[in-house]
């Protein structure tokens, strides 16, 4: 079916209808009603779904890269490995969707609903999650390289083994969320040591710990690394820098 650049707003798609592998790039389906409707591998590229009715879609594997999806409503929808790049999900409701393995690169996502979303493996490098709700979101594996989470709502997520390097986490409330094994309260602060990063969290029981590349320990073991690695070195007097201003933060 080639519905390439068709006008279908308000369209009526009965429940479970199939547009699998449809072009529809640039089509207007604003405010459509496609609730459970079968667009897997579908080319939606650049097409208008602001507020469409997409509850319970099947999107597996579909091309949505740059499409209006603002305000649109994909509560339980399946996108495994879709293709979301670019795409504007602002406000966009994906409570309980299945995003795992999903390209969401520069994706624009302020304020989407995302609890209980499955993004394991997602790639969401860049993206904007200013404001997002990821309350009990599965972000296992996540790539959230140099994404935007100020004010995200994280409480109880999983990001055990999520790639948060250059990710934006000010403001986001961390309670409950699990990273490395670890129960966090919250994000404390950030120091650069030339392009490496160091991350200061509070954990649960009230201890912090510093999250440098691969490397996950409190402040102690981190001096005890220094002193065993690196001792008497530029790179150890700079580490030891970034650690005492760590403590400062918390004196």
């Amino acid at each position: 079916m080639n519905l390439h650049l068709a006008h279908l707003a308000a369209a009526a798609w009965a429940s479970g209808g199939t547009l699998r592998r449809a072009d529809l790039r640039g089509a207007n389906l604003r405010g459509a009603n496609l609730r459970g409707a079968d667009l897997s591998g579908a080319d939606l590229r650049s097409a208008n779904l602001v507020r469409a009715d997409l509850r319970s879609a099947d999107l597996r594997g579909a091309n949505l890269r740059g499409a209006d999806l603002s305000g649109a409503n994909l509560r339980s929808a399946d996108l495994v490995r879709a293709d979301l790049r670019s795409a504007d999900l602002v406000r966009a409701n994906l409570r309980g969707a299945d995003l795992s393995g999903a390209d969401l690169r520069s994706a624009d996502l302020v304020r989407a609903d995302l609890r209980g979303a499955d993004l394991r493996g997602a790639n969401l490098r860049g993206a904007d999650l200013s404001g997002a709700n990821l309350v009990r979101a599965d972000l296992r594996s996540a790539d959230l390289r140099g994404a935007d989470l100020r004010g995200a709502n994280l409480r109880g997520a999983d990001l055990s083994g999520a790639d948060l390097v250059r990710a934006d986490l000010r403001s986001a409330d961390l309670s409950g969320a699990d990273l490395v094994g670890d129960t966090l309260a919250a994000y404390v602060t950030s120091a650069d040591r030339r392009d490496y990063e160091f991350r200061l969290f509070r954990l649960a029981d009230g201890s912090h710990k510093v999250m440098a590349g691969c490397r996950w320990m409190t402040i102690l073991d981190y001096r005890a690394h220094v002193a065993a690695e690196y001792p008497g070195t530029a790179k150890a007097r700079e580490t030891l820098d970034i650690l005492d201003y760590f403590e400062r933060r918390l004196a």
